[in-house]
């Protein structure tokens, strides 16, 4: 596990991301705040419309309009970029910072064999000649997995399978050396077994580069099987954050636990799947306090007027009134406000 005293590579500290339009101004992502090592995966979950997408994309600078960031900063060794120009922000990605997407076919130009878009990529960045940037494109695509790299350089996007495809991109990704990657569901449009072998990959780059990760995705299989440790997000903010271990094993926010009550498990014993009862709320209907208290079966009355930030739970962090020393008899009795999670 990643030791926190490590220098961190990426800080995101109290990022706001607004919608803005003449009649309304809606937040999406809501003063979070993380950080990164070099070699870590930061795993980051939730459901649909919790912020994810939006937080990989105000930090490598790829937020469309009509969302901007509104508060906060983010700095990539030390360097602040998120107010950075156009032009600066487009020579950072690639060489600084890369990205993978869900769909390979939105990252690779069909027109164009997956050689010559890797070497137009390694020479933009790293200087190097046609002969040097096809040696090095053969070579990434060799370390991704992709068997007959050599012949199959030359080869179209539509002429990979999607695991295959999905293996060009992160050497795409990976062809300008970058500090970070940012892996927004990387494997969800794969078959189980390709997944597998992408998060395998994944890990190995972290291991043998040194590159840090940012994993969005809405699977806590696939969160507990690669990441380091895990940023849960819920309507725009940070409900949870902390080793994998420890908040896959013991969840400290009602929403984390009723994320893993609704994982199938293979081991011990489990009367059956729960789900947590309600929805997400949209942008527009937030409620007060803690976002997640019309569907907690543990809120009480603070938790329906005051948001609580990020409170100490053991090993983790999470953003919970339950763990607040002087409100712990309140907590003592569940309301019977809602459904249980867990």
């Amino acid at each position: 596990m990643i030791q926190r005293h490590h220098a961190a590579l990426l800080e995101v500290r109290n990022l706001r991301v607004q919608l803005e339009s003449r009649r309304v101004t809606l937040t999406a992502v809501d003063d979070i705040s993380f950080d990164i090592a070099a070699g870590e995966i930061l795993g980051v979950v939730g459901e649909s419309g919790a912020g994810k997408s939006m937080t990989g994309s105000a930090i490598i600078g790829l937020l469309e309009p009509p969302g901007r960031i509104t508060g906060g900063q983010i700095l990539l060794n030390g360097r602040r970029i998120d107010n950075l120009s156009a032009d600066e922000k487009r020579r950072i990605r690639g060489r600084e910072i890369s990205a993978i997407f869900q769909d390979p076919l939105t990252s690779l130009d069909p027109l164009y064999s997956v050689g010559r878009q890797l070497c137009e990529t390694i020479q933009t960045h790293l200087g190097f000649t046609s002969a040097q940037a096809r040696r090095r494109a053969i070579e990434l695509l060799s370390a991704t997995g992709i068997p007959g790299a050599d012949v199959r350089v030359d080869h179209f996007p539509h002429q990979f399978s999607g695991g295959m495809r999905q293996r060009a991109v992160i050497a795409l990704a990976m062809a300008g050396q970058p500090k970070l990657i940012i892996a927004d569901e990387p494997t969800s449009a794969l078959d189980v077994s390709i997944q597998a072998q992408i998060i395998t990959l994944l890990k190995r780059l972290c291991r043998e580069h040194g590159t840090a990760i940012l994993l969005i995705t809405h699977d806590m299989g696939v969160i507990a099987e690669a990441a380091d440790r895990v940023a849960v997000m819920y309507a725009g903010r940070l409900v949870e954050l902390g080793p994998v271990r420890d908040v896959v094993r013991q969840p400290q926010h009602p929403y984390t636990q009723g994320l893993m009550a609704s994982v199938p498990s293979l081991v011990g014993e489990r009367d059956g799947l729960k789900q947590i009862d309600g929805s997400m709320p949209g942008l527009d209907a937030i409620p007060s306090g803690c976002p997640f208290h019309p569907r907690c079966g543990r809120a009480v009355a603070v938790c329906r007027q005051h948001r609580p930030g990020l409170l100490a739970a053991g090993p983790a962090a999470a953003a919970c009134w339950l763990h607040e020393p002087k409100l712990a008899a309140a907590f003592a009795a569940p309301s019977r406000g809602a459904g249980p999670v867990a």
